[in-house]
């Protein structure tokens, strides 16, 4: 068989995939169920895939016959494969093809839950590596040298405060640190205008379903006495002040501020309604402060959320004395325990629209859950909800075993001590059992506290919620795995308790999802890209404010200067 015979084989072999290719809509994303199917061939194309088969068959046999004849078998090694790679497409049609993907349609690397399935593989190799490197005394390199310190108090004005302008009346939404959010930036606003500020009122949420007034949750007194010399705070409005507006205070009216409201806002749009009527209210008020203000307001942000908020002696006591047992109990690491914000609660994951191994049941489950918390949201016309998208893009709530898979991987071994702050579980005895047989020395709030202990906090999220911050605070280590303002002010704490170092991994789970998407993974390579999370993690512990970033986060260097 010549050359040009061969040459023509291959242009009637090349021409018709070509065509069909260039004519297939490509899926982005992957899988066999999210992507949009391109459209059925005509019948008269059919025929032509037919006829144009035929042609590739006789012209396989006949480059077959002459590789026999010459036993070219080393040459034509590459010719066949590729051959073969195009017949075995050409019945592919309804297959979807994935940019990047094989053609087989597979998903792509991170696309789905199969952390169970790596867990099972590695779970002897972990069993069998005993730990010698001491992980918690290796996790952070932060240079003493180049340590941060307290710094805002010579930001604040020394000169003593004029008369006041009138009242400041706010109301706080939201769980604790959404509250807490609202309570410095009023701080804040009520240095802007020089106004006397009322005790915030916290907005009783559906959600969050808590009652508690700011005394059950801080410390008024210690927060009046902290802002004395820079912002006037009393209890509640003066009663020949609430008269004027018939002893109701939602009789004053309500300046409904934009979003993160600059000073100059301020002083243009309340501060004259302030002095007309001498009370004025923002409700609510969440983010109304822009992140960027001059100086000696920002120190009033950093004086009211790390020195003149501090818990009710009720919360601090008990949480001090649970930080006390985590320390009894981390004897074998000197004292010192890893704590994990867990975002696993139904409602999260229900939200997350992510799918994990729970099949049908997880399914309804969810989408109960859905309909109850958000009332059609998710079930709107032309709304698409793609779980392997999300899991690759890193939006899905990690389980409690891709923690302890995560933890372990880094070099923290059995004897570790794990708080564990969160909600109730989604599927806890299920999903929390592995997390346990990882880590055995594992607590909560209801293991470390006597139910007696908890009575006075049961059915008061924000009051828990302030147990689980504070013994997060005084771990070594600090693990976040969703984000939201429990991790945004706990990192900018820790940030101000260990010198500028947050001390806290942060998981990349787009780059995560990519080992625990793999079963053939080996134990050596999966820990590799556990310590290069943690070493990442470790890089960005001392970061300084951006100029549209929360000083709550970052408190560097508004409130914090670098100290030799």
């Amino acid at each position: 068989m010549s050359s040009e015979v061969g040459g023509n084989c291959w242009i009637w072999m090349a021409a018709p995939m070509a065509i069909r290719m260039t004519g297939q809509r490509a899926v982005v994303g992957g899988g066999g169920s999210g992507g949009e199917k391109s459209p059925s061939a005509s019948p008269r194309a059919g025929r032509r895939k037919s006829s144009a088969g035929r042609r590739t068959e006789r012209c396989l046999y006949g480059i077959l016959a002459a590789v026999l004849r010459r036993r070219g078998w080393l040459l034509a090694a590459p010719l066949l494969y590729v051959t073969a790679m195009l017949m075995l497409s050409w019945d592919l049609e309804g297959v979807p093809v994935s940019v990047g993907v094989a053609i087989l349609g597979r998903s792509p690397p991170g696309s789905v839950y199969r952390s169970p399935q790596v867990f099972q593989k590695l779970w002897p190799f972990m069993q069998a590596d005993i730990n010698h490197s001491n992980a918690m005394e290796t996790a952070w390199h932060h240079k003493t040298s180049h340590r941060w310190k307290p710094c805002f108090r010579k930001k604040l004005s020394q000169t003593g405060l004029p008369p006041s302008n009138g009242y400041l009346i706010i109301e706080a939404n939201g769980g604790l640190n959404q509250q807490r959010l609202s309570i410095c930036d009023a701080v804040a606003v009520a240095g802007i205008l020089n106004a006397t500020l009322v005790i915030p009122f916290f907005h009783l949420n559906s959600v969050w379903r808590d009652s508690s007034k700011f005394g059950d949750i801080f410390d008024e007194e210690h927060f009046i006495k902290t802002l004395s010399d820079h912002v006037r705070v009393v209890r509640e409005l003066p009663e020949e002040m609430l008269q004027r507006f018939d002893n109701n205070i939602s009789s004053i009216v309500n300046m409904r501020t934009k979003a993160l409201s600059s000073k100059t806002y301020y002083l243009q749009k309340v501060l004259p309604r302030l002095l007309e009527l001498g009370a004025v209210r923002i409700a609510p008020f969440s983010n109304r402060l822009a992140q960027s203000v001059p100086s000696n307001i920002q120190a009033l942000r950093c004086l009211s959320n790390f020195e003149a908020l501090r818990f009710s002696d009720p919360i601090r006591l008990l949480a001090e004395n649970m930080v006390q047992r985590m320390v009894k109990n981390s004897s074998a690491s000197g004292g010192k325990y890893i704590s994990v914000h867990l975002r696993f609660e139904e409602d999260m994951v229900a939200f997350s629209c992510c799918t994990y191994d729970g099949g049908q049941k997880e399914r309804k489950e969810m989408d109960k859950a859905r309909e109850k918390s958000w009332r059609g949201k998710f079930n709107r016309p032309g709304r698409k909800i793609n779980p392997e998208k999300n899991r690759r893009e890193g939006k899905c709530p990690l389980t409690p075993l891709e923690v302890g898979m995560m933890l372990r991987g880094m070099g923290f071994d059995n004897m570790t001590s794990l708080y564990v702050a969160s909600g109730i579980i989604y599927s806890s005895e299920k999903y929390m059992t592995p997390l346990r047989q990882l880590f055995p020395l594992l607590e909560t709030k209801d293991t470390l506290a006597s139910s007696e202990e908890l009575i006075p906090f049961q059915g008061h999220s924000s009051r828990l919620a302030a147990l689980d911050y504070t013994v997060c605070a005084h771990s070594e280590v600090f693990l976040t795995t969703q984000g939201g303002n429990f991790p945004h002010f706990l990192i900018g704490d820790r940030r101000f308790l260990y010198g500028g170092h947050s001390k806290t991994i942060k998981p990349d789970k787009r780059r995560l999802v990519l080992s625990l998407d793999n079963p053939n993974i080996r134990w050596d390579k999966f820990k590799r890209n556990m310590l290069e999370i943690l070493h990442h993690s470790d890089m960005k512990g001392v970061e300084l404010r951006k100029p549209n970033a929360s000083l709550y986060m970052f408190p560097m260097p508004d409130c914090m200067c670098p100290h030799s």
